[in-house]
């Protein structure tokens, strides 16, 4: 409180960085000369002298190098990287109320208001909004080539059939992209419902260029898309290569085929694994025989489900890595022969050990063509003659004769002649610099 000229005591405020005296008398002044004063103060440490002056930020690059790079607060890309992070990280909307998430933000810039969490649902929603109206109108766009994926499965808890149809595209920067732009509920697994669930979702995105599709190899998918092509226009040869086997299920197909022929060297080992992981106390003295056998590793033996045929191959490559601890287990253990009745010897590891040789080029290929962040299709060709190759390789050895002849007849059934597979991806091989026409001659030879 001051006292004026004319007597009367008046209410001061006084700047906490220049310590200027400027009136706050409640009925006369109020606090607007405050505000003006802040963004005046030339000692203000928050306000820059040019609202267009930006400030040096030190950013570290993907690879490891760091450059120096300007920043500006954005409100609006601060905000749409927030929707971004909920959005992407699948976060609930109420962790932007969470104390520690709030201190971290403020740490980085205090100039930050966080939104709450209905203002974050709200604006989620209207980020979406934007993002499908930006989609549908690339989508739309007749020079845009699409090409679609879809898998259908039933939830085993809630009895209830899925479909799931992703996008891949390239934009005008070259770049690939996927995006699901359709995930719903359906009725049956019938290939003509598929099918009009599929029309439904590219007229709902008003596509004009789909130019393939991929699928696994189940027969009701061949039905949904003999209906497909009825409907849709303008396909290349009349649909004749619209739909693309997918060659990773093809390669799961080839070698489930292949372990039907379960001898007993694998069934033993398979048994002595589920002996072993079958409870912690186990599984504890095989940790303490792998120590006592020197093995300083922190690998472990992996189960395996029937369903999946690489679960089988991963056991294999790990009982045969940890075979000198199966050994020293049975020493430990008293009941593990006696309830066994036979348990893996040293001639059985010999065997595994040429079918894990021979399962890790099918292994190998699987992880290579299901990568989603980069071109595959040139590569197509050549990976199918290496499995023709290694087939043949296998053949002559007596102990894969029945396995690999089942294996081929498979293999035969979808890759055995040139016109059996898509035409694009012969386009494909042309257009890759690496192989074009000589490659694709050679590969027709063979």
């Amino acid at each position: 409180m001051i006292k004026e000229d004319d007597g009367m005591e008046r209410r001061y405020g006084k700047c906490q960085w220049c310590e200027r005296l400027l009136k706050a008398d409640v009925e006369r002044n109020g606090t607007s000369s405050l505000l003006k004063h802040v963004d005046r103060c030339q000692k203000n440490p928050n306000k820059l002298q040019d609202p267009t002056q930006t400030k040096l930020n030190l950013k570290k690059e993907s690879n490891g190098d760091t450059s120096v790079k300007t920043w500006k607060h954005d409100d609006a890309r601060i905000k749409k990287a927030l929707l971004n992070l909920f959005v992407v990280g699948e976060l609930p909307f109420k962790f932007v109320e969470n104390e520690a998430f709030v201190e971290y933000t403020n740490a980085l810039n205090a100039k930050v208001v966080l939104p709450s969490r209905h203002t974050i649902s709200r604006n989620v929603s209207k980020f979406y909004i934007e993002e499908r109206t930006k989609m549908l109108q690339f989508l739309s766009n007749p020079k845009t080539a699409i090409h679609l994926t879809t898998d259908n499965w039933t939830s085993s808890c809630q009895r209830t059939t899925y479909m799931v149809v992703t996008a891949h595209f390239i934009d005008e920067n070259w770049m690939m992209h996927k995006r699901i732009i359709n995930f719903r509920e359906i009725d049956s697994h019938k290939g003509e419902d598929m099918g009009r669930e599929l029309l439904d979702c590219i007229r709902g995105w008003g596509m004009k260029n789909v130019m393939t599709i991929t699928l696994d190899n189940a027969a009701t998918n061949d039905k949904a898309m003999d209906f497909l092509v009825k409907k849709l226009p303008n396909l290349y040869e009349g649909g004749k290569h619209f739909q693309v086997r997918c060659m990773a299920h093809i390669l799961n197909l080839i070698v489930k085929d292949g372990l039907k022929y379960q001898n007993y060297h694998v069934e033993c080992i398979q048994k002595a694994v589920r002996y072993i992981r079958l409870s912690p106390q186990r599984i504890n003295k095989f940790k303490k025989a792998m120590k006592d056998c020197g093995l300083q590793t922190k690998k472990s033996l992996c189960g395996d489900t029937p369903t999946r045929w690489n679960s089988t191959f991963e056991l294999l490559k790990s009982a045969y890595e940890l075979r000198e601890a199966f050994t020293e287990f049975g020493i430990r253990d008293k009941s593990y022969e006696r309830d066994l009745g036979r348990i893996p010897e040293n001639y059985d590891f010999e065997f595994v050990t040429e079918m894990v040789k021979f399962f890790e080029k099918f292994k190998t290929k699987t992880e290579l063509v299901s990568a989603t962040s980069k071109p595959l299709v040139n590569l197509f060709i050549r990976e199918v003659l290496d499995v023709d190759i290694h087939l043949r390789k296998w053949s002559t050895k007596p102990m894969f004769l029945d396995m690999v002849k089942d294996m081929r007849t498979k293999y035969e059934k979808y890759w055995g002649a040139y016109n059996k597979m898509n035409d694009f991806m012969y386009f494909a091989v042309l257009l890759d610099p690496t192989t074009k026409s000589p490659f694709l001659l050679h590969a027709f030879k063979k």
